[in-house]
């Protein structure tokens, strides 16, 4: 198997465990916050605003970690670095 075969291989595997390992984490911080601001809400009904305000902001911090894994992804697949080197060294 040629070089630029390894690293094509290895890119879309990685691609895909970045995927898969950076979505479950913010899916579990996003439950986890959505669970206890509908119990906070639940006790505290007068603070519903502040408290799904504060909620919102904070699923959009969670989510960009998300967004970031993805984007990791996207490069590795079609603009990886790599390959131009490869090409670059095999003549």
């Amino acid at each position: 198997m040629a070089a630029i075969d390894t690293i094509g291989t290895a890119s879309i595997i990685i691609s895909g465990l970045t995927i898969a390992i950076g979505s479950i984490g913010p899916a579990i911080g996003e439950s986890w916050a959505l669970s206890r601001a509908l119990s906070a809400i639940a006790q505290q009904p007068d603070e519903a605003n502040t408290i799904t305000r504060t909620l919102f902001v904070g699923l959009a911090m969670i989510e960009s970690t998300a967004i970031y894994c993805f984007v990791i992804s996207i490069i590795l697949i079609f603009s990886n670095p790599f390959w131009d080197y490869v090409t670059a060294m095999g003549g």
